[in-house]
């Protein structure tokens, strides 16, 4: 695998943008341009970043951030603590859907990546204030990603928060049924602007590449995680990262993946590769429409260089 190599997958699998559209139901993420992809793959062995298209185009992490923020949440209160608020199976239901909870008279959210989870783990983060909370958030993205350029985007902060009424609703529902205990608008406030950072497809290889590597950053060597969380963390994505379309990805492709409505993708190939994919237009499962293609044919190409 080269830089030449990924040039011709993005070529090959560019013109899928149009099977999807961009999020349109977050005014600023439909004002994105569909028409970008870009790929930037980790390789561990060789310690060396490849990239093709448009890798460094800063885009809106979104749902990706439920791993990072999984992470600190475990780094901030042990991993008892985090599983004994939030299960870890995977959910027919949409990753926004409080019926989970509801029909089955749930005590705790199904897993970390629905949306009911996300606001959950979001709670169990340390800070006196959700000011705070957010900026040790912005600070661990910014280590764990080798990217000290990644912001908040306050345009798309606004965005989610003025059309986020449900997950105020499932927030407040976790709530009334003691399923969290922090103040609900410090939570959500929190929730909305960790989905409204921009990154790089280059920044989340990297952090793909910490996941694979067993919690140690290949780039200085330094353990950023512990690799029992590194496990867990990859083993949640393999069954629940991509939605409603984890199943299928996880048995033609195999490796785990988590997915944003920005258009990124992450996938981590345990002792291999760290992924990052960016492009924006979605799929009806809510995954990049050309950004999926285009990780199916570099793991696929991956699996041919790694068993030679």
């Amino acid at each position: 695998m080269n830089d030449y190599t990924l040039k011709q997958l993005v070529d090959k699998n560019f013109d899928y943008y149009k099977n999807g559209e961009v999020a349109n139901y977050i005014p600023a993420l439909a004002e994105v341009s569909p028409k970008q992809l870009g790929i930037a793959v980790y390789d561990l062995t060789s310690n060396e970043l490849m990239k093709a298209g448009d890798v460094d185009v800063r885009f809106a992490i979104e749902s990706m951030s439920k791993v990072p923020v999984l992470l600190l949440a475990i780094k901030d209160c042990g991993i008892k603590k985090v599983f004994e608020t939030i299960n870890t199976e995977p959910t027919g239901f949409a990753f926004n859907s409080i019926m989970n909870m509801e029909i089955n008279h749930r005590k705790h959210p199904m897993n970390p990546f629905v949306n009911a989870g996300a606001i959950a783990t979001t709670s169990l983060i340390s800070g006196k204030d959700a000011n705070e909370k957010f900026e040790r958030i912005l600070s661990f993205m910014k280590q764990i990603c080798d990217d000290t350029d990644i912001t908040l985007n306050k345009e798309i902060y606004l965005s989610e928060s003025k059309t986020g009424d449900i997950n105020r609703s499932l927030a407040y529902y976790m709530k009334g049924n003691q399923m969290i205990d922090e103040e609900v608008s410090e939570t959500l406030e929190t929730y909305f602007k960790q989905c409204s950072v921009n990154v790089t497809a280059t920044g989340i290889a990297k952090l793909a590449a910490v996941l694979a590597n067993k919690g140690i950053a290949p780039w200085n060597n330094q353990r950023i995680i512990s690799e029992e969380s590194a496990t867990i963390v990859k083993s949640i994505m393999t069954t629940a990262g991509l939605y409603d379309e984890s199943g299928e990805f996880s048995v033609h492709v195999g490796v785990p993946a988590k997915s944003g409505v920005g258009g990124g993708l992450m996938a981590a190939i345990p002792n291999s590769y760290g992924i990052g994919v960016f492009s924006p237009a979605l799929d009806k499962f809510g995954n990049s429409a050309a950004g999926i293609q285009l990780l199916k044919d570099t793991v696929q190409e991956l699996d041919a260089d790694i068993f030679q």
